[in-house]
């Protein structure tokens, strides 16, 4: 009678193990669209979700009476360099802590926004009202661009970069100087 139970317990040890194989360690397909691909240059210009995200967001802007400006979008290493330096050894205020190769402007994948006046004057108040609905503009527009899938530099630990937004695609700077790219449709941007 005890070696009954042991075998009883036995075999239902072995189903268990041949279930949990069955449900729990079956392959995945493989992903049918690539999310990264693997190149050898830098990129020259903005990606194109980026900037199809960028256009969507000055036309969602309009729609509600915000006129919004893209006041810096793609940028080389060598402009990079250049605008690190500002603060440092050429004056002005310091405006980047990324030296070229370090930001995701120099991987297409970042843009800087400003708001344009009814009397063309391009600022970057971020209290301002332009629409007279009672919430400043800057908020609205990071509202927007949030929902459209860019990261907002604002929300930034350390430095706040406010007119930034950029989308990552999941990759870190250290993966894009290493050649990883985000594929021209990615899953991960494609929110709307």
């Amino acid at each position: 009678m005890k070696l009954t139970r042991i075998g009883r317990l036995f075999f239902t040890l072995i189903l268990l193990l041949i279930l949990f194989f069955i449900l729990f360690l079956k392959e995945s397909p493989p992903p049918t669209e690539p999310k990264i691909i693997h190149s050898d240059s830098f990129p020259t210009e903005l990606h194109p979700i980026v900037k199809e995200r960028s256009n969507q967001l000055i036309q969602q802007a309009a729609d509600k009476g915000i006129v919004i400006v893209i006041t810096d979008d793609f940028r080389s290493a060598e402009d990079q360099d250049l605008l690190y330096e500002k603060g440092r050894s050429t004056e002005g205020n310091i405006v980047t802590y990324a030296k070229g190769g370090e930001s995701y402007h120099n991987f297409g994948l970042a843009i800087d926004f400003a708001l344009k006046t009814p009397s063309g004057n391009v600022i970057w108040d971020m209290q301002y009202d332009g629409n007279n609905n009672g919430k400043a503009d800057w908020t609205e527009v990071v509202k927007m661009a949030k929902a459209l899938g860019f990261e907002w530099g604002g929300d930034w630990a350390k430095f706040k970069d406010y007119p930034h937004l950029q989308m990552n695609f999941g990759l870190t700077i250290a993966q894009l100087q290493n050649g990883e790219r985000p594929a021209e449709s990615s899953i991960t941007a494609d929110t709307k």
